[in-house]
């Protein structure tokens, strides 16, 4: 489906927290046709944005709040139309989690709700998650992918430091998983904390973890 002039302001009005125009815009797609995993990831891009007018000071705590509060109502409005898309989860296996120092949950969230869709099994930590607790669901689901999500650049130190812990503890009889970082972050963010892939885009981040299962 091509991207129309609706679909692209959607995006924007996320970023802007206009909250009235975005619940009514995605009614309006939803009524157009629209994919509804479409208008997630495009409210995720607006998330995405908003993250970073928090850390240029443009938006504060409450901004944040707010765009959570928004997402959900979105969420509300598109996830029981995905529910029965939901498979056995016989793609592969994921750990997922916001790292210690980091409270957003929205992005993981949605992230979270488009891998099951597409058949995988998540196991889902929670936000601020301690590099000790990633492992110890390592070592009890035994996924091929662990998910850590950062939406905020102050704590890049602590997504380092669980990829360098995770890697340095897992046993040698264990097959590591593939570490794939998502947020506010790109390649450089990527090599520099050590993992295996990243993405800054929700259905990216499915392809790239059927693209790890050698699915796509």
């Amino acid at each position: 489906m091509l991207v129309t002039d609706n679909q692209t302001e959607l995006s924007a009005l996320m970023a802007e927290l206009q909250e009235e125009a975005v619940l009514n815009l995605v009614r309006q797609c939803l009524a157009d046709g629209v994919d509804p995993l479409v208008i997630i990831d495009l409210c995720h891009k607006g998330m995405i944005q908003v993250g970073e007018y928090y850390e240029q000071g443009h938006y504060f705590i409450s901004g944040l709040i707010m765009a959570g509060e928004i997402m959900h109502q979105v969420g509300q409005l598109v996830f029981p139309l995905l529910a029965s898309r939901i498979t056995n989860g016989d793609s592969g296996t994921i750990v997922l989690g916001t790292v210690e120092g980091d409270i957003h949950f929205v992005g993981k969230d949605i992230f979270k709700f488009l891998v099951r869709v597409h058949g995988f099994t998540v196991h889902d930590l929670g936000v601020d998650v301690p590099p000790s607790q990633f492992l110890a669901a390592i070592h009890e689901f035994k996924p091929n992918i662990v998910g850590l999500s950062c939406l905020i650049s102050t704590v890049f130190k602590s997504l380092r430091e669980t990829v360098a812990f995770l890697k340095k503890n897992i046993p040698q009889y264990m097959s590591p998983p593939a570490y794939v970082i998502g947020g506010r972050v790109d390649e450089i963010v990527c090599k520099d904390v050590g993992a295996d892939y990243w993405t800054n885009d929700g259905m990216k981040g499915v392809r790239l973890c059927q693209k790890i299962m050698g699915k796509s």
